[in-house]
């Protein structure tokens, strides 16, 4: 299994979290608060994340380097739409 881990600045963190574990709840299994979510994207893939004041931290894990890139990519592209009125920025890095 493989892990990154992503902390992207924001002041709004936990609606992102929020409209991202909504969106994805008709798909898969999600659980989350304002604080706090996690989706299971797949058998073996699975998104964590946590907001705080200052941004949204998000830590993915997958079998391999293949999906967990495509998987960094989907994540990214769905917050940046959700984030349109700022830029936010997403900069993984290997745990």
């Amino acid at each position: 299994m493989m892990r990154s881990t992503c902390d992207t600045p924001t002041e709004h963190a936990s609606r992102y979290l929020q409209q991202l574990c909504k969106h994805w709840m008709h798909k898969f299994a999600v659980e989350f608060d304002a604080q706090a979510g996690r989706i299971a994207l797949a058998d073996d893939v699975a998104l964590a994340m946590r907001a705080d004041p200052a941004a949204l931290h998000l830590e993915l894990d997958a079998p391999d380097a293949d999906t967990l890139e495509r998987w960094q990519t989907v994540v990214a592209n769905h917050l940046e739409r959700f984030g349109f009125r700022e830029e936010l920025a997403f900069d993984w890095k290997a745990a």
